[in-house]
């Protein structure tokens, strides 16, 4: 079994360390684990409000809202479903040892880009290509 990573509390992985040295790979271990059980804590706190919820509203208009407003958060849990997805990816990337390489190029995303977007499967320059290919795509 590996060893355990002891971080500071304001460790923050930087560019002038080895990249996806164990630390920077902990932190974001770490950071992936935490939004995931945040994003799991959310979806239980939203099941349990819809079931207690339930009730007979006599008003057309204020059941209508009400209808609106949970068609909008099983929309919201339902895109934080598969952001969960994303992650749990992520996480299996971390394991496989190809987390924070880019899957086009095999090049290193910047520890910028995953500090913003943990799940980021391609560096800056291959994502923006992938884009301009789809806006091309999408205008023919």
């Amino acid at each position: 079994m590996k060893e355990a990573i002891v971080l500071d509390k304001d460790y923050m992985p930087a560019d002038d360390e080895p990249f996806m040295n164990d630390r920077q790979v902990e932190y974001f271990r770490r950071k992936l684990s935490e939004w995931k059980e945040n994003i799991l804590e959310g979806n239980r706190d939203t099941i349990v409000g819809m079931q207690a919820g339930t009730r007979n509203i006599p008003d057309v208009a204020d059941r209508a809202s009400e209808e609106t407003d949970r068609a909008l958060e099983l929309r919201t849990r339902d895109r934080q479903r598969k952001l969960v997805s994303k992650i749990e990816s992520a996480l299996r990337r971390i394991e496989d040892g190809s987390y924070g390489y880019c899957e086009e190029t095999g090049e290193p995303i910047s520890l910028k880009r995953l500090d913003a977007r943990p799940i980021a499967t391609l560096s800056l320059e291959a994502q923006e290509r992938h884009e301009r290919k789809e806006k091309v795509h999408r205008d023919d």
